[in-house]
């Protein structure tokens, strides 16, 4: 196996930024958030994925949407990327679905402007009228770093300029 990787947590500060703009928390309680988060581990020697762990209790009724910060980044040698899924059986059994259907954490998101923190937006999509539910502490994405290449005559040089999103506006280096 390849060990390419590390996660981190981002700094308090960008983690209690991040939560404000998507939750209304007293500081109190977002301090004890943040010192819960548990950094995404595979469960098993043969697991491919790395478990990223809800950082609150969640309820998603059918329909609803939910975009939570996770409070992670990940730090990966340049050729690999993380990409992103809910958990399958959160899939499988709720349709519990990624907004963006695969996040992609590019190897130089780590060093954005947002700390690359890692964010996953989810959707129950279920047409059975299931809720889901995920307790603080328990897995509902999972990610899987993966090699890639570039094709012969890539000739990219900008550099990332922001956090999410941002590779549509570049830098030149």
């Amino acid at each position: 196996m390849n060990k390419i990787a590390r996660f981190y947590k981002v700094s308090y500060k960008q983690f209690e930024r991040d939560w404000l703009d998507s939750f209304a928390a007293e500081d109190l309680e977002i301090e004890q958030i943040y010192e819960s988060i548990k950094l995404p581990r595979r469960a098993t020697v043969g697991s491919a994925g790395y478990d990223f762990f809800s950082p609150i209790d969640i309820l998603l009724k059918p329909g609803e949407t939910i975009k939570i910060p996770t409070g992670v980044r990940v730090s990966m040698e340049e050729g690999w990327v993380l990409k992103c899924y809910p958990r399958s059986g959160l899939g499988f059994k709720y349709r519990l679905q990624l907004n963006n259907t695969v996040g992609i954490i590019d190897s130089d998101y780590y060093y954005s402007d947002n700390e690359g923190h890692i964010f996953s937006k989810l959707t129950n999509d279920s047409n059975e009228g299931r809720s889901v539910h995920i307790a603080a502490g328990e897995g509902f994405m999972q990610g899987i770093f993966v090699e890639y290449g570039i094709t012969i005559d890539d000739d990219a040089s900008d550099l990332r300029n922001g956090g999410f999103g941002s590779t549509n506006g570049y830098r030149r280096s």
